[in-house]
């Protein structure tokens, strides 16, 4: 019975794009299209028949590829160049925090890379929870954001650190002393929102300041049977050999940084089916910033180890995801951390498929986003040229799509 409310139906939005090649988060294409109705992508591949409502956006001398999805990021940092980081945990207040991300966020967006796994807040609390929510509204432009909220360290390891043992400093992570205390922990990220569960396996907490180990072989298992419990996963700092393995042992998602990783223990990885995301463009930064001037120097001790363990990663067959521990340096120039992949040994074919498809099935959003595929969102980057060839062109952003949405043509 008609009820005298108007009935609106809503116009479903069709767009045919229409590029010289499509690289589908696994193999390039030439002479693909990719039609969208709405989010979602509907067809990819020759195109021969489109809705009459279709708009259709030529893009020649293009690729169009999936969203690229930043593996290892911190939006609520900026560059320790500009701020250090001790001075952005105890000096910046948390509304400037947050109004600095949601800069970030987009800035993050329009270069492309509409989704990120952010590992931390390094002091903001959970208002990563509340910048994800703001985005999913629609607020704010940003990329889809899965979160670590607080990450998780053991008690003494973490900073910032005072000279005066009595002065009690806010701390940029939770801090956990045992079994009872980090297994509550995890369970009041996870009720806070956190999608991911980040623990600090090692710090520079050793004699002289250097890396150590930090959490046991059981209490990293027993992070990742109660995170497991609530359909998340854990993901590890570690930069040692030992922090690695104890990780590896534990059954972790991923391990981070791995400046100490070894053949033995990438060997150890890839046989437990645990990525490794390297960071390269963290430490390149760091370095930068400590006064190395690259290309005149020589590379510092610290680079050249990265280089040594990047090179035994890749000779082990362990899945590399894409993340440059953005924070540290510019948000938007996420693209360095894929450049340096690149210049550090691996293909550009294999740096596009890290940051696409293999990212999302390591994260467990290979469902929603990561391919050109009918039925996934349609998180589209077009990019000038083909970074299949020079990966420097995923600089070249020509247009950005987030869940049918143009945000950036």
């Amino acid at each position: 019975m008609f009820n005298g409310l108007a009935q609106t139906k809503k116009t479903d939005t069709f767009y045919l794009l229409k590029p010289d090649r499509v690289f589908d988060g696994e193999q390039m294409h030439e002479g693909w299209q990719v039609l969208v109705k709405n989010s979602k992508i509907l067809e990819a591949g020759i195109i021969k028949n489109v809705p009459a409502t279709t708009t259709v956006i030529n893009l020649q001398g293009c690729t169009l590829m999936p969203g690229l999805i930043e593996g290892h990021s911190h939006l609520f940092l900026h560059p320790y160049n500009e701020t250090t980081w001790n001075d952005q945990v105890l000096k910046e207040s948390r509304a400037e925090r947050t109004a600095r991300a949601v800069n970030h966020a987009k800035q993050t967006l329009m270069a492309g890379f509409t989704t990120v796994r952010d590992l931390g807040t390094e002091g903001a609390q959970y208002d990563d929870a509340g910048l994800k929510k703001a985005i999913e509204k629609g607020i704010i432009p940003g990329p889809r954001m899965l979160i670590a909220t607080r990450a998780i360290v053991v008690k003494g390891s973490y900073g910032p650190k005072s000279d005066v043992p009595e002065i009690d400093l806010p701390q940029g992570a939770a801090e956990v002393g045992g079994m009872e205390e980090l297994s509550k922990e995890i369970r009041t990220q996870i009720g806070m929102g956190a999608d991911i569960i980040k623990l600090y396996a090692d710090y520079r907490w050793g004699m002289n300041s250097e890396a150590a180990p930090a959490f046991t072989q059981d209490e990293l298992a027993m992070a990742v049977r109660l995170a497991a419990d609530a359909g998340r996963q854990v993901v590890v700092h570690a930069s040692t050999a030992e922090g690695m393995r104890r990780a590896a042992m534990a059954g972790v998602a991923t391990i981070e940084h791995g400046d100490g990783g070894t053949a033995e223990v990438f060997a150890l990885m890839k046989q437990k089916g645990i990525a490794f995301c390297p960071t390269l463009a963290a430490g390149d930064a760091v370095s930068q910033y400590k006064g190395w001037k690259k290309g005149i120097d020589e590379e510092p001790e610290r680079i050249r180890n990265k280089r040594k363990s990047f090179a035994a990663a890749l000779a082990s067959g362990v899945t590399i995801c894409m993340g440059g521990d953005v924070g540290v340096f510019t948000h938007g120039d996420n693209a360095r951390e894929m450049e340096m992949m690149v210049a550090y040994g691996m293909q550009p074919i294999d740096v596009l498929r890290s940051a696409t498809a293999v990212n999302a099935d390591v994260f467990k959003i290979g469902d929603e986003t990561g391919r050109i595929k009918t039925g996934l969102n349609a998180d589209i980057v077009v990019l000038e040229g083909n970074p299949a060839v020079k990966i420097s062109q995923v600089r070249a952003v020509k247009m950005v799509m987030k869940q049918g949405l143009i945000y950036r043509n």
